[in-house]
This record gives structure tokens, sequence and C-alpha cells, in this order.
């Protein structure tokens, strides 16, 4: 590559925030981080092993007391500071996180960018809004619940939107008073190490935040189980999440899981089409469908399900696939060359249960695509038993499934373990609200798919996890209750009276 190639970042930050300073591992080994376009290396990052997620403990530990006695409008005006630099550094983020996971940069600047600065807005403004409460008990005591913070939390962030999933973690946890140990994914670290400089840069002091880039059964697996940790927030798979629940049980920490999903995308008879089409493509092909949140079941009903699938398999060939730093690309490689196998081998099981590949299943053609982690946007017909209809695929793969009746859709799109996400298409309020209702998720999009905002609960139910990410709900995640008691009129226990 030239040296003024737009693909070659110039110093990247590569080493571990501890206590304030950027420092190497204990082990000096190094993980190197590489470009899902191309194959080619990015940078060479510091590797965090156990011992130096001790480190990152121990200043944490140590920078909590005086972050906790900070007045919380104070940590607030730091979060709106840092949501501000991250405004000012928008295009140069947004290149990061483009090179870095494979995002188009259209959505990088669009969507990944604002909505990482509007959540530190959003939590900087709900520092001193958090309030406690006062409980009606008997005549003469006043009971009143103040919310404390838990101390050292724990976040570990994936690879597919890491961005933005770190001010989600750190967000609530800073706001309300804890301070933060934060692995991101060794695939994708280096958004994340650049919010850390910029936290740096406004004030936020040593050892309030710390990052340890490592492996997830090294570092992570010491976050898990690390007995001065008191929560850990988690975003990631069903199988990673439950062993942090075993790992977590040393000291019982507070465990928040945000993990799969099988999102089911229900178009009735009476939708606007057009819309429901061109919504259900972002639900599933947006970020390549490396999404938790992704609609990966479309569920048709069979009087229109040849229209719509037309309309939509013609729309999927025609997404524009390519470089990521190019304006005009709408969909990228996926994250890594191992994820790319792992979304193929669904082709595969699709097949082998009898299903219709209606488009898509293979990486694209041609010698712009040769290096890089590329998979076609992919529909497949299939029925609401197989395993692409069940498992998640986390890929530009979506399972087209058809219903007779309002009780046979519901049926199908509460067939799973997973509850995140879910949307339908219909002009029938009536039935829209009881759909509302009765689907087994988190959230519900009714004529829309994955709509968020930083006030707005983001989470799932069952094989999903628990917990809740934004609004008034993440705060009260990454704090507890405290109830105090007090004698207004100095009563004397009525058994012990002399």
């Amino acid at each position: 590559m030239a040296l003024d190639d737009p693909h070659i970042l110039k110093n990247p930050q590569t080493k571990l925030l501890i206590g304030g300073a950027w420092v190497d591992g204990v082990g000096g080994t190094t993980i190197a981080v590489e470009n899902p376009y191309d194959g080619s290396k990015i940078a060479d990052i510091a590797e965090a092993t156990a011992a130096d997620v001790d480190r990152a403990v121990e200043a944490a530990e140590a920078a909590f007391p005086a972050w906790r006695a900070l007045a919380a409008h104070e940590r607030g005006r730091l979060l709106l500071k840092l949501a501000d630099r991250i405004e000012e550094e928008a295009a140069e983020l947004a290149r990061l996180e483009a090179i870095d996971t494979g995002h188009p940069i259209r959505d990088c600047l669009n969507l990944d960018v604002p909505r990482t600065a509007l959540c530190f807005r959003y939590f900087g403004g709900m520092a001193d809004k958090l309030e406690g409460s006062v409980i009606p008990v008997d005549a003469g005591f006043l009971n009143y619940v103040e919310r404390e913070p838990i101390g050292v939390v724990g976040a570990i962030v994936p690879w597919n939107f890491p961005l933005m999933f770190t001010s989600w973690k750190m967000g609530p946890a800073l706001a309300a008073g804890n301070t933060v140990v934060i692995k991101p994914s060794e695939i994708t670290p280096l958004s994340t190490l650049r919010i850390g400089e910029l936290m740096m840069e406004v004030g936020i002091p040593g050892g309030v935040v710390n990052i340890v880039t490592g492996y997830g059964h090294t570092a992570g697996q010491r976050i898990a189980e690390h007995p001065r940790i008191g929560k850990v927030a988690f975003t990631g798979s069903t199988a990673t999440g439950r062993r942090i629940v075993e790992a977590s049980a040393s000291n019982l920490k507070k465990i928040q899981l945000e993990l799969g999903g099988k999102g089911p995308n229900i178009i009735f008879e009476d939708a606007d089409i057009p819309a429901a089409v061109a919504g259900s493509a972002f639900a599933i092909f947006h970020n390549q469908g490396q999404a938790c949140i992704a609609g990966s079941r479309l569920i048709v009903h069979e009087t229109i399900a040849d229209d719509v699938l037309q309309r939509f398999t013609e729309l999927a060939r025609s997404i524009r696939i390519g470089d990521p730093l190019d304006p005009e690309t709408e969909m990228g490689p996926l994250t890594s060359r191992l994820h790319q196998s792992r979304v193929l081998s669904y082709v595969d099981v699709a097949k082998e249960e009898g299903g219709q590949i209606l488009t898509g299943g293979k990486p694209p053609e041609g010698a712009a695509y040769a290096g890089g982690c590329f998979v076609e946007p992919t529909v497949v017909r299939a029925k609401p038993g197989d395993r692409v209809a069940r498992e998640e695929v986390f890929g530009p793969f979506v399972t087209a499934l058809t219903f007779r009746t309002d009780e046979e859709a519901l049926a199908i799109a509460n067939g799973t373990d997973y509850g995140l996400g879910s949307g339908l298409w219909t002009q029938n309020l009536t039935r829209a609200h009881r759909f509302a209702r009765a689907l087994h998720a988190g959230m519900v999009w009714i004529n829309t798919y994955k709509r968020v905002h930083p006030g707005s609960p983001f989470g799932g139910v069952g094989m999903s996890g628990y917990g809740r990410e934004m609004g008034f709900e993440a705060m009260r995640e990454y704090t507890q209750p405290k109830s105090v008691w007090v004698n207004v009129d100095a009563q004397i226990p009525p058994f012990y009276r002399r």
C-alpha cells in the first residue's frame, strides 16, 4: 500500500490504559489487528493478561472514592465535554471504525458516531437527575431509598459496534459514579482506545476508565471472575454469557447480559409493501447483518409472499458491496475471516435441510473482493423448524418463512429461545398493539425496525439475556438501592419499655 493510502492509520493508540497512563502489557506480547477489507495488518496492540486486569482493577479502586465524591453535575459536565470532542473528531472516528470493522463509512458517519456522542450527552445530562425515593411507612418513621454506585464495573464490548457499545456501557456507569475496566474485542479495539484518549483530553481523572485489550479467555475471564469487580456488563454471544455467569459466582457480582437474537420481522397482508421491504432490508443487511437485533427471520403472509420476496431479493441483489471507505458502499466486509467462514457454513446447513437459496450464499466475485471477508446478501426460504430459522447466523443472511393466520405468525415469531428485537408491518393498529404485547421480546418495532435512542431501554428476555442498556433503566443497572430508616419521633420499641 502507498503511504498516502486512506486505509492506513497513522499512529493509532495500541497500548493499555491503566491508571491514567498508556502502558504495555505485563507479558510484553501483542495482538495483530487486521483490516477485514483486504486482510492487511492495521496495528499490533498490547495483549492484556489476567495480571493486567488486576492492575486495572487496582487503579479503578484507587480512583473510585474521589470519582464517587465528585458532584454529580461535575461528572456530567465531563461527559458532555466528551460528547463535544466526539463530534469534533467525527470524521476521524468514522474512518477508524470503518477500517477496523468493515462497516461502511457512511453508516459510521450518519449512525455510529452521532449515536455515540448522543449517548454520552444523554448520560452527561442524566448524572444529576437520578433521584431516590421516600417510602410511606408507619407513623413516626421516615424511610428513604438512595441509589449508590456499585464501585468497579467490568465492561466487555463486542466487535460488531465497538464505538457505540463503548458509550452504552461507559456512559451510564460513569454518570452513576462508578469506575470502569473495559475490554474491547481484540478484533476491533481501536475506536475504544481512541475514546480513552479523548477521555483523558477532557479531564476525566486517571484510573476512572481503564482499557485492557486482550482475549476473552484470558482478560475477559479475569474480569468475569475478579473478586473486586462489583458488576460485569457484557454484550456478545449467549454461550459466552453463560460462562460469564458461571465465573461471576466467586463474589456473586451483578451481571448484565445483552446476548444473541433471532429477530422475527412479520409482514402482514395489509402492510405498506414498499416500506416493509425497504425497512426489512435495513433490518438484516445494515452492518452486514452483524447485529444481535437484526431482523433475521422474515415472516410473510402467504398471500403476499411471492410479491414481497421478489421485491426483497431484487433489492438484496442491488446492494452496493465494496470498500467501506467508499461513500457509495452500502455493505462492507464481515469483520473477520473466521466469522465469514461461519456465516457461509450456514448456507450448507440450509441446503442440507432443503432450503431454497433465493439469492446470495457466497462471496461476491471479482478481484476487488478477493482479499476481503465479503458475503453477498443472502435470502433463504426455509421452514420454521430448520436450524437456519432457529440459530443465530449473525451475518447478511435472512430466513424467509410464510404464515396463514395471526396465530401462526405469533407461534413462528415466538418459536425460538431468543427474545431481543422483533418487528411487524401492518396498518391495523389493534393487531399491532396485540402483537406488541404477545411477542416474547424485549423490544418491538411497528412499521420500522432497529430504532434505538439513549432514553429508551434496550435489552432482551430468554436466551437474549437480562438487564437493560439506556435510559433510567441503565442508571438503575449501574447503581444499587440503600434503604435508610429514621425514627423521627424517637419511639422506643414497645417490647423493651421500662
